[in-house]
């Protein structure tokens, strides 16, 4: 059912004594008379100041926000009721809204998913295109357990105040760790996202912190137990921690919540630290009986809405917040050595390139669906010369929700849905349940422990066999089978060769366009796709033009005529082994293939090799124009290149490159920890350097 509400004017006058345009000054006159209110469309009210809209059914509790919008316009935050139903935004003076919308991670819910997938895959044909065939497997498994047997036990210490959160926060978490494990040992630390966090049974309850009389918390801390299992068995110290009462309360924080969840996360390893040292004989009884953590050697894992709160956590240990902000006010005794973060939200745009990460994009995601997670990777290519590896994983068949057992049906203690489901129902090719790419519960948390354990060996360990299933290199963890797991990265031991920007230059079938912006003349996908707004192509908080968020766009009609991209200068590749290209192709087709080949100089064609590409499986519904990562030997490459050629071994067809490497294999030496002050920086890395060529206007 259709609810938007179509050039409503929103009087509110007589409640304020203002009568002028939204943002006008005070006492200024309006334009023109304001007109008496109008009656709403269905599910709108205006009443006693808010603007408020009700669904015909609870809308689930998730990480991305609740937003009101007029037209292309965002109207601010939105307060969710305890209903689960009701949504209601704070109005001052006369606001003229039109084509009012409800969206959520990029897309509407206030009307019926449309009955035929929408227009950002070709063709939308069905069913979708089948999931590639399995990569080569990776010599080094770290879905295999280790050697230590397990303990599990929990802590629940006095709740904190966190600044602008009227209510206080737990401090509850479960740890698991290895028994009899010599020595201290890395501490991983794991935070659940948004979610319900209120329950009685199966019935539907008041979501509100602290929770009400006869219902409890949702134990959403306990989700991630195969995990911890998995990390423990391997000889790491792992806790995961509650965070129900910031969500019961981050609606109005202009951060969703990411600073408090920052934190949240510091409070708990600040006490690890005490609990390291002096301290421990009045730890808690599971964290006596488990090895000493070594707080040198810390490991992140955060999903949804805690992606971000743990990206947050590291950039604060490195860069203490403003005091005011921060319910965390002691010293740094930690060092952050990498994290993962699972389906993450981005509110703050604010990546951190000193640290390495691996961000996980559930191909199937119904929450936060446009996954603002890619900018984790791609806004950190201007930001930093970090060597830390910043890689993206695209698991196809994967929802939101079931990387936690405590949000999926048939796991969880309180009442959980298939995210994806819940809004597009089970018509859907790719992801309903039962599709033949769609992953089983299990399978999805399989696939979670083993590239969580990925991530930890890379970077807590430092062991470089892992590094090809996060780098782009192209091989698979047969402890995740079936699971197709796609992956690209930043960082690591790369040189640019090519970052897209104005000073490029091309020929042939090939243009620079803005991935954020609503001019159909310079935009790399149409404006009016919803594809253009998703993953590579996000907006901050919908705001367009973005400046100097570039990809070239390649379209042919012709084979074999090469098409040329310069960078402003040559630039060496000196060292490298491989040259490494980021490109898009749209989902579902099949069989783009390039010849690839640079010009030195000199002006002398070099051919390389020929790459091909297959677009992901996607409908409609799904978020699958995503960048493959493809190399070529630069073998008898010179030193320095001019440009790239890219020939098009097909009649017809398009694609997006987004960058060009070169790339040579090995995980860069991991610098000793620095303290200045009260920070740590676990990485070498050069604050705030734009890659060659490049400044930065963000």
């Amino acid at each position: 059912m259709r609810r938007s509400l179509t050039a409503v004017v929103l009087a509110l006058a007589m409640a304020t004594g203002t009568a002028g345009p939204a943002g006008a000054a005070p006492g200024a006159a309006p334009a023109s008379p304001s007109p008496r209110p109008q009656p709403a469309a269905a599910g709108w009210s205006v009443a006693d100041g808010k603007l408020t809209w009700r669904s015909d059914r609870r809308v689930p509790l998730g990480g991305a926000a609740v937003e009101f919008w007029s037209g292309d316009q965002r109207l601010g935050r939105v307060r969710p009721h305890p209903d689960g139903r009701t949504f209601s935004l704070d109005l001052t003076g006369a606001v003229r809204v039109e084509d009012l919308s409800v969206r959520v991670g990029g897309r509407r819910i206030d009307q019926a998913p449309p009955s035929v997938a929408r227009g950002g895959a070709p063709a939308a044909p069905a069913p979708a295109a089948p999931a590639p065939a399995p990569l080569p497997a990776n010599a080094v498994d770290p879905g295999v357990p280790g050697p230590y047997q397990a303990i599990t036990g929990e802590y629940d210490l006095p709740a904190v105040t966190l600044p602008d959160f009227p209510e206080q926060v737990e401090m509850r978490a479960v740890v698991v760790a290895p028994r009899d494990a010599p020595g201290a040992r890395p501490l991983a630390l794991f935070l659940h996202g948004r979610h319900a966090f209120c329950y009685r049974g199966d019935e539907e309850v008041p979501q509100q912190w602290p929770c009400p009389p006869g219902t409890d918390p949702i134990p959403s801390h306990r989700g991630y137990l195969q995990a911890q299992q998995l990390l423990a068995s391997q000889g790491y110290v792992t806790v995961s921690i509650a965070a129900n009462g910031i969500n019961g309360q981050d609606w109005a924080a202009e951060d969703r919540g990411a600073q408090a969840r920052s934190s949240l996360v510091r409070l708990h390893l600040a006490r690890w630290a005490d609990w390291a040292g002096a301290a421990r004989s009045g730890a808690p009884a599971i964290v006596r009986a488990a090895p000493r953590a070594d707080l040198s050697q810390v490991f992140l894992m955060g999903h949804s809405r805690g992606g971000e709160g743990i990206s947050r956590a590291a950039m604060d240990s490195l860069t203490p917040p403003p005091a005011a902000q921060d319910g965390y006010r002691g010293k740094v005794r930690w060092t952050v050595r990498g994290m993962l973060l699972i389906g993450p939200t981005f509110f703050g745009q604010n990546p951190v390139p000193q640290v390495p990460s691996v961000t996980i994009l559930p191909g199937c995601d119904g929450d936060v669906y446009d996954l603002p997670g890619q900018l984790f990777v791609d806004e950190t290519r201007d930001l930093s010369r970090s060597r830390a590896l910043r890689s993206a994983l695209y698991v196809i068949g994967a929802n939101h929700n079931f990387f936690n057992t405590e949000w999926t049906p048939g796991q969880s203690v309180a009442p959980s849905s298939d995210d994806f489901v819940d809004y597009y129902g089970e018509s859907d090719p790719l992801c309903s349940t039962g599709a033949p790419t769609r992953l089983t519960a299990v399978q999805q948390q399989t696939v979670g422990a083993t590239y969580i354990a990925a991530a930890a060996r890379l970077f807590v360990e430092g062991d470089d066999r892992v590094r090809p299933l996060l780098d782009g290199t192209g091989r698979r963890a047969p402890s995740a089978d079936p699971a197709r797991v796609l992956s690209h990265a930043l960082g690591g031991n790369r040189t640019p060769l090519v970052i897209p920007q104005e000073s490029t230059t091309f020929s042939g079938g090939a243009r620079l366009c803005d991935q954020v912006t609503f001019d159909d003349t310079r935009s790399c996908l149409d404006p009016a796709d919803p594809q253009s707004q998703l993953a590579h192509f996000v907006p901050f908080l919908g705001a367009a033009p973005e400046p100097d968020r570039h990809a070239v766009a390649l379209s042919w009609s012709t084979a074999n005529r090469p098409i040329r991209v310069a960078p402003a200068r040559p630039v060496t590749v000196a060292g490298a082994r491989d040259l490494a290209l980021r490109v898009i192709v749209p989902p579902n087709t099949t069989g783009t293939r390039f010849g690839v080949s640079v010009v030195g100089p000199d002006g002398r064609r070099h051919p390389l090799g020929e790459v091909r590409l297959d677009g992901l499986p996607g409908t409609g519904n799904t978020t699958s124009y995503w960048a493959q990562e493809v190399r070529v030997p630069l073998r008898g490459a010179p030193d320095r290149v001019a440009a790239i050629e890219l020939t098009p071994r097909t009649a017809t067809g398009q694609a997006w490159l987004l960058d060009a490497w070169g790339w040579q294999p090995g995980t860069p030496a991991r610098a000793r920890p620095t303290r200045r002050g009260s920070t740590s920086a676990p990485w070498r890395w050069s604050r705030a350097t734009p890659a060659p060529g490049r400044t930065r206007s963000r």
